[in-house]
């Protein structure tokens, strides 16, 4: 009766370790994937944000009716706004998806 419980114990403090190291990976692999989405997002706004004041500086040069400049900016502003609302979108999918993986470690373990 003693061998098989010593067994037991033994198994569990040696696999103890594993498993913490191995939801370490887990956590260092999911903060490693949210850095480069922040940092992917971060070079569209600032692509977004340049390629609107170039089309800016372009209406000084070009004649435009007041129409089509207010036409314009609204327009840059709907793709300003879907821009933040598919990153938004992004960020809660990679949210979904890590509690996802957290649910599914703790129902191996």
């Amino acid at each position: 009766m003693r061998k098989p419980f010593i067994l037991v114990l033994i198994i569990f403090f040696l696999s103890f370790p594993v498993a913490r190291w191995a939801a370490g990976q887990d956590r260092d692999q999911f903060r490693k994937e949210s850095k480069e989405l922040k940092a992917r997002q971060k070079r569209e706004r600032k692509t977004l944000k340049a390629q609107q004041k170039v089309q800016r500086r372009s209406w000084k040069s070009a004649h435009m009716t007041k129409a089509n400049r207010v036409q314009a900016k609204h327009q840059m502003k709907r793709e300003k706004q879907d821009l933040y609302r598919q990153q938004k979108n992004e960020r809660q999918d990679q949210k979904d998806n890590q509690r996802l993986a957290k649910e599914r470690m703790r129902q191996v373990r």
